[in-house]
């Protein structure tokens, strides 16, 4: 079995969530930095064990192509831009993902320091979030974050590719989105109110019953069902971020793992099309999604022995229409319908 990726730790203090694209003529520099990644972190690692640091990296499709020779993973695909009549998911540049945590920001920021700097002028930063933790594991809004994540056994089953793609078993799918929120209006709501939008209580965290949960809430529209009525999980990671001062903007920074962009794929569309349409996720209402990408999260075995470059090829992919980009699927489906 490949070495995955450390996604799974126990919830870190800080984070830094690295947005990157890869610049003409800069592909040769971004192999070599990849393949340099698990090593560097782990120098920087042992300076403070305790710390639990871990650096992420994942690709992105369209970066896939340019990168790499051979295979690619079965159902990498970009992310597409889910619009319902009040609100829109974006999809934003992506071509590579830095997911740093540990219990200590300067952990974190040296790692990111020290692969910015190696990457230099081949690679733009498009976005850059610094996140923390809030109190027992809240969001900003004042509500626990990531209670339902499983754990054990279950974790590690949601987040691993297996047998049914075996050049990129022990990999990962990732979904990222960065939300803004605006707290004066939440905060205008009554806690009641503020409740119903989540479907969960906000003192004590527990969930409402299916019979008194309404259905636009976050929590009803979060839930995705296999063929067989089973839920499908997904591990999130979410960290706030912002300024203190409200000066700059504040929100949530999400990022799901999971075996397969099929079910965070249907969350979105459930939470911004609806489910039926119309009844789309009450909490948009307050909080705005401007950036969304995915990618693929590969093995330290594959990022210590990466494929061959590929020849000059334009990818697949480049003149797809967004209706081609969603139906690009695979017969890995987690059999959750049509996303359409």
């Amino acid at each position: 079995m490949p070495v995955p990726q450390t996604i799974l730790t126990r919830k870190t203090k800080t984070a830094v969530f690295l947005v990157l694209t890869i610049d003409e003529g800069g592909e040769d520099t971004v192999r070599d930095v990849l393949s340099d990644i698990p090593s560097l972190t782990r120098a920087v690692s042992s300076r403070a064990p305790e710390a639990a640091l871990a650096a992420i990296t994942s690709i992105g499709s369209q970066a896939w192509d340019r990168l790499f020779d051979g295979p690619r993973p079965r159902s990498l695909r970009p992310f597409v831009t889910y619009e319902g009549d009040v609100h829109t998911a974006p999809a934003t540049p992506g071509d590579l993902l830095l997911h740093i945590k540990a219990d200590q920001m300067d952990l974190c920021f040296e790692v990111g320091r020290l692969i910015t700097t190696a990457l230099g002028d081949s690679v733009t930063v498009v976005d850059e979030v610094h996140g923390f933790r809030y109190f027992d594991l809240r969001d900003l809004i004042g509500f626990v974050d990531g209670t339902e994540n499983p754990v054990g056994q279950e974790a590690t089953d949601a987040i691993t590719v297996g047998d049914e793609d075996p050049d990129f078993t022990g990999g990962s799918y990732v979904a990222i989105q960065r939300y803004v929120t605006d707290l004066a209006a939440w905060n205008a709501l009554s806690v009641p109110e503020q409740e119903d939008a989540i479907g969960r209580t906000k003192l004590d965290n527990v969930e409402m019953d299916d019979d008194v949960k309404p259905t636009n809430s976050h929590i009803a529209l979060n839930v995705v069902e296999d063929e067989n009525g089973e839920e499908i999980d997904v591990v999130r990671d979410n960290m706030p971020y912002g300024s203190a001062s409200g000066s700059e903007e504040c929100g949530t920074f999400y990022i799901a793992y999971s075996a397969g962009p099929d079910v965070t794929e249907e969350m979105l569309r459930k939470m911004f099309i609806g489910d039926p349409p119309g009844n789309y996720d009450r909490l948009l209402d307050f909080t705005t999604a401007v950036t969304g990408a995915q990618f693929f999260t590969p093995t330290v075995d594959f990022l210590e022995d990466l494929p061959d470059a590929p020849p000059d090829a334009e990818s697949p992919e480049a003149d797809m229409s967004d209706d081609e980009l969603r139906t690009l699927s695979s017969d890995g489906s987690l059999g959750i319908g049509s996303l359409r």
